[in-house]
């Protein structure tokens, strides 16, 4: 079964200094998806401002500005999920972005695990997933405790630095795993010391909602060979 694909992304404009708003018919006309799948979402956006202003699972500030900041910023991964894709595992998964976002795009397509140790957020992501009638996996772990258990994808934003998000992901993956890593200004630096104990093969995608964000897609992700020549 294909896997929905977005517009492409030469066609998003990048986000500026002072960006025009961006609401769900903005959402909608970018991303193409159907009224159905906008309701829910809308459903969604509506349960966490509620829940937010008792448990802050975003800033207050984000959620002006949530149809973009969140919502749009964890669709765009859409148009780098390979198309053989069944299964996701997003690590950290917080109040949902990108994973609840990227679940009900791949609805009946995919299966979708998250990740979130936090119990008020994990409480959070059971109560979002209901409403919006959507079956995801919530593992209410630290990641590290969780069990092995390879991934066609592992999604996650703003989670750790690379080189730690890497060791976190390593166990959820398999020879054919894609890891797609929200990313902010500092991912050169990141990268960078990353590859001192990790071989990988990256690609970069510039941010659709931020022009200082990069999308990282990583692929045959293992440790450095220990060098026992020394």
């Amino acid at each position: 079964m294909a896997l929905p694909r977005l517009p492409s992304p030469s066609s998003w404009p990048m986000s500026e200094t002072a960006p025009e708003p961006f609401g769900p018919e903005d959402f909608a006309e970018k991303t193409g998806v159907s009224r159905e799948t906008l309701s829910r979402l809308k459903a969604y956006a509506d349960i966490l401002k509620d829940w937010n202003e008792r448990h802050n699972l975003v800033s207050a500030r984000s959620l002006d500005d949530v149809w973009r900041r969140h919502m749009w910023d964890s669709a765009q991964l859409m148009n780098y999920i390979p198309p053989y894709t069944t299964t996701l595992v997003d690590l950290g998964s917080g109040a949902g972005f990108p994973g609840l976002v990227l679940a009900e795009l791949l609805r009946n397509k995919v299966s979708v695990v998250l990740y979130e140790a936090t119990r008020k957020k994990a409480e959070f992501l059971e109560a979002a997933a209901q409403r919006m009638g959507l079956n995801v996996g919530i593992r209410n772990v630290r990641i590290e405790a969780g069990r092995h258990e390879p991934a066609d994808v592992v999604t996650a934003r703003a989670v750790a630095p690379l080189d730690q998000l890497l060791g976190y992901a390593q166990q959820f993956t398999a020879k054919h795993t894609v890891c797609l890593f929200l990313k902010g200004q500092s991912v050169a630096s990141e990268l960078t010391q990353a590859r001192k104990s990790w071989r990988m093969k990256v690609s970069q995608h510039q941010s659709a909602t931020d022009a200082s964000g990069v999308i990282l897609e990583i692929r045959e992700l293992g440790h450095v060979a220990s060098d026992s020549r020394t």
